[in-house]
């Protein structure tokens, strides 16, 4: 579903330039939740952004779905992001004035996706939990309630891929454990391709697998960098 080869990002205040991703590669397959994890500054919001065409490489190929981002235009990506990725972040971005059931309906609004919305979205409110609570406002909701209509809102489109960015960041522990626990049944439910960032190697010991980041690179178990490790290999 994910493939990413040789993939850089340079980015240039005055003199001084900035590598966050030096040759990162690495594969996600279909229906399969991955985590991406390393310290900060190490690459993994830049990642995250590129995969979702919000930001443009320097060099190397991005594809999803077997469609090409890095070589993509302005008007192909905005069609990619609204219709075949899915964002969640920390920041909810609910509208407080709309219930829930109307925040995921305003999203299925704007894609077009009129036919069958109403089962679309009690089914993705089902799935994440709080389907009792769909004519209740964000902030008559607790901050993990709210960070889940945030993801219904995301399944809503039906995306190819799933992507969240430190979507437990301001979350207890309870609240990101049922956060992950919706993660994971939209992922065995679905087979939806889930791409997380987090800081927290607990959670992300509970996904598929593991993308180890550092200095813009992949690194496999034990710090070795992959791509140093193929090269020795190859000679």
């Amino acid at each position: 579903m994910i493939v990413v080869k040789n993939l850089e990002k340079d980015y240039k205040t005055g003199r001084v330039v900035v590598h966050a991703l030096r040759g990162l590669e690495f594969e996600v397959d279909g229906g399969q939740f991955a985590s991406v994890v390393g310290p900060s500054g190490c690459g993994k919001s830049t990642l995250l952004y590129i995969l979702g065409g919000m930001l443009k490489a320097s060099k190397g190929k991005v594809t999803v779905g077997g469609f090409d981002v890095t070589s993509a235009g302005e008007a192909e990506l905005t069609t990619y992001r609204r219709e075949q990725i899915g964002f969640v972040f920390q920041k909810f971005n609910l509208i407080s004035s709309l219930n829930v059931y109307d925040n995921l309906k305003i999203a299925c609004d704007i894609l077009g996706r009129t036919n069958g919305t109403d089962d679309r979205i009690n089914s993705v409110l089902e799935i994440v939990g709080l389907e009792h609570k769909r004519k209740m406002k964000p902030l008559e909701l607790s901050q993990g309630e709210q960070q889940r209509v945030a993801i219904a809102r995301a399944l809503v489109k039906q995306p190819k891929v799933l992507l969240a960015d430190e979507p437990t960041g301001n979350l207890d522990s309870q609240n990101s454990e049922n956060i992950m626990r919706s993660f994971r049944q939209i992922s065995n439910t679905n087979g939806q391709t889930i791409v997380m960032i987090t800081h927290n190697r607990a959670l992300a010991a509970a996904t598929d697998r593991i993308i180890e980041m550092k200095d813009g690179r992949a690194v496999a178990p034990g710090g070795i960098e992959i791509a140093a490790a193929s090269i020795e290999r190859e000679a």
